[in-house]
C-alpha cells in the first residue's frame, strides 16, 4: 500500500482517467464527494498517488481494473468444443475464438463438449485462479432440456437436496420453464463446482439432460450472443466481476470440490 504523503507513484486521476472511468476533472470531484476508496480507504485528498500495480481502486462501490492489458471475453461456447486451448485428442477446441485477440486468452471453468453457453476467457490469471477456484462458489444459472414431465415435487426434490455418490446437493434456486412432447426445460440455479453437476442431479431425479445451456455466470449474463460469437465485457459487467473477485474468498463451498466441468 502506497504513502499518500510520498513522491512516489501514478496520480489518482491520472489512473483512473487512464482506466477509462472519466475524466481526470470528473475524477476529482469524484473525490472531493467521496466516491473513491484505494484499499477500501475513502480517499480524501486530490494529491492522492498510488501504485497502480498493488493498490484497489474502486468507484460507488464498483471495483475497477487498472490494468489496461487485461482483456476479459465473453463467449457462447457451441456444443462439440472443449474447453480447452489445445486438445491432445484433436477435437475442436477454444483456439479459434482466441486467435484474433492479440493477448493469449485462457478459459475461466470448463463445460463439457455437449454443453452450451457462457464461458469467460482472459488474460487475468488472478482473476481466473479465484472465479475458477471451487471454494469461491461463483452462482451459476443453467437451462436444461430433459427427459420427461417434471413435477413440482420433482423441483422441490431439487430445492430440498439430494444424494448423489459423492455427497449430497442442493440447488439455490429450480424452477420448471415448460413441458411439452416428452420433454421439460428446467432452470436450475447452482454454486457448486462439481464436476458435470447439473447432468448428474437431474439424472438422479429420473429426468436425464438431452440438451444443457449455461445462461449466467455470477454477474454475466449471455444475453443475445449467438453460439460460437465473442463479445468483450462492457466496463459494467468488469466491475461487478472484479467486485465479486474480491469479496472475501474464504466464504463458499468445500475445498474438496472439483473445478466445474458442467
Amino acid at each position: 500500500m502506497t504513502d499518500s504523503s510520498a513522491p512516489e507513484g501514478i496520480r489518482l486521476q491520472k489512473v483512473l482517467s487512464a482506466a477509462g472511468v472519466a475524466s481526470r476533472r470528473v475524477i476529482e470531484d469524484y473525490i472531493v464527494e467521496g466516491r473513491i476508496r484505494v484499499n477500501g480507504e475513502v480517499v480524501s485528498e486530490l494529491g492522492r498517488r498510488i501504485d497502480p500495480e498493488n493498490d484497489l481502486v474502486d468507484v460507488d462501490g464498483t471495483a475497477v481494473q487498472l490494468d489496461v492489458s487485461k482483456r476479459y471475453v465473453m463467449l457462447n461456447k457451441p456444443t462439440g468444443v472443449v474447453s480447452s486451448m489445445r486438445d491432445e485428442s484433436g477435437r475442436p477446441d477454444l483456439r479459434r475464438f482466441t486467435e484474433d485477440y492479440e493477448e493469449r486468452l485462457y478459459n475461466v471453468g470448463r463445460l463439457d463438449a455437449e454443453t452450451s453457453g457462457l464461458l469467460l476467457l482472459t488474460n487475468d490469471g488472478d482473476l481466473a485462479h479465484v472465479l475458477a477456484h471451487p471454494s469461491f462458489g461463483v452462482t451459476k444459472v443453467y437451462i436444461a432440456k430433459v427427459d420427461g414431465a417434471v413435477t413440482a415435487q420433482t423441483i422441490s426434490k431439487l430445492t430440498k437436496g439430494i444424494e448423489l455418490e459423492d455427497g449430497p446437493i442442493t440447488a439455490d434456486k429450480a424452477r420448471l420453464l415448460d413441458t411439452s412432447r416428452g420433454s421439460s426445460l428446467v432452470e436450475l440455479t447452482l454454486h457448486s463446482g462439481r464436476n458435470r453437476i447439473v447432468r448428474r442431479m437431474m439424472a438422479a431425479v429420473g429426468h436425464p439432460v438431452t440438451e444443457l445451456v449455461r445462461r449466467q455466470f455470477g454477474p454475466l449474463h449471455l444475453g443475445t450472443l449467438p453460439a460460437g460469437k465473442t463479445r468483450e465485457l462492457t466496463k459494467i459487467e468488469l466491475g461487478a466481476l472484479l467486485t465479486l473477485s474480491r469479496r472475501d474468498t474464504r466464504a463458499g463451498t468445500s475445498d474438496g470440490e472439483q473445478q466445474e466441468n458442467e
